[in-house]
């Protein structure tokens, strides 16, 4: 069996035991043969189909998303430690979504899609800001002043968020809540507001896999190769930038998944972006199905948000991958 085709037995494999024991496991256990024949269980029917079906589609949609931007986000910036999350990009998109809630914005033309829409916004807008001030900083724009750029910028968006939450009277409980990160509670409408901008946003960076390839290899190299850097980039940029909003739309900031795991699929299976985007995109679903799970059982009745669950595997692993990359730099010099 080759390689690539082992990568994605053993993917696909991992994300299926993934959405059943998502499914499964809980307050209730939830029998195989419900899922072809409700009359066995309708109980069980109903919360499988109702609660935990939803839930778990849309943690792994939401993963998939952070996790195939984070890819993208590398590839282009040539960093393994780029990602939403410390570029500040998930900031701008929750900043763009607390004031939908906080204003009660609607736009009646999009309707379900105002949050999302609006999230979006928030995280290009973000990332084209965070962009620009970094390469004012430092031509080169390397990627230490773009991480450092990223954290003043989500600092600040931070301290707007904290204003929104200070302000807001009804809106606060909400507010908060979503912040924290949960999957909980959703249903299937938010599944259907969260998927047309992952297949959008997944094909925009599917496009691009050859000129990831590519660019790894620097911009000038990529010009000669007939590669237009300039449009590559805001595509790349838009599509991560894109499925960034709308996963923080409808979950709230969870954060470290695009870290995680694109550097963890990189080291199983290599940095070929043909391979990486698909794999991370699966890998992805399947880390926050689990991550969900273990948020809502670990302490039943009660549910921890699942952004802390992230952060506790997340935080080690963005050190360690900090500290290797100063170790290689200083055996250099």
């Amino acid at each position: 069996m080759s390689k690539p085709l082992l990568a994605y037995v053993t993917t696909i494999a991992l994300l299926l035991i993934g959405i059943w024991c998502g499914v499964a496991i809980g307050s209730v256990h939830i029998p195989l043969e419900v899922l072809w024949n409700k009359a066995a269980d309708e109980t069980a029917a109903n919360i499988l189909w109702k609660v935990r079906m939803p839930r778990v589609l849309l943690a792994g949609l939401v993963g998939a998303s952070l996790a195939i931007a984070g890819a993208a986000f590398q590839g282009l910036l040539k960093n393994p430690l780029a990602d939403p999350y410390t570029l500040g990009v998930s900031s701008g998109a929750s900043v763009g979504a607390v004031m939908t809630i906080f204003f009660s914005l609607s736009m009646p033309f999009i309707g379900l899609y105002t949050l999302p829409v609006f999230s979006m916004l928030g995280a290009v807008i973000t990332m084209v800001i965070v962009m620009g001030f970094a390469r004012l900083i430092d031509r080169t724009l390397k990627m230490e002043t773009l991480i450092l750029t990223g954290i003043i910028f989500s600092s600040f968006l931070g301290s707007l968020i904290s204003l929104m939450i200070a302000l807001s009277g009804e809106e606060l409980r909400q507010v908060v809540g979503w912040l924290l990160g949960s999957v909980s509670m959703r249903g299937w409408p938010f599944v259907k507001m969260i998927l047309p901008f992952v297949v959008i946003g997944s094909i925009m960076l599917w496009i691009q896999r050859r000129e990831l390839n590519v660019l790894l290899y620097g911009e000038e190299r990529a010009k000669h190769l007939g590669v237009n850097v300039k449009r590559s980039k805001y595509i790349i940029l838009a599509g991560g930038s894109m499925l960034t909003g709308a996963a923080v739309a409808v979950s709230g900031t969870i954060g470290f998944v695009g870290l995680v795991v694109p550097h963890m699929t990189r080291m199983l299976w290599g940095s070929d972006h043909r391979h990486l985007l698909p794999l991370s995109f699966l890998n992805g679903a399947t880390l926050l199905i689990i991550c969900d799970l273990v948020a809502r059982t670990i302490i039943m009745p009660r549910e921890l948000p699942i952004g802390v669950i992230t952060a506790f595997i997340g935080a080690p692993v963005f050190a360690y991958i900090f500290y290797q990359q100063r170790k290689r730099k200083g055996v250099r010099t």
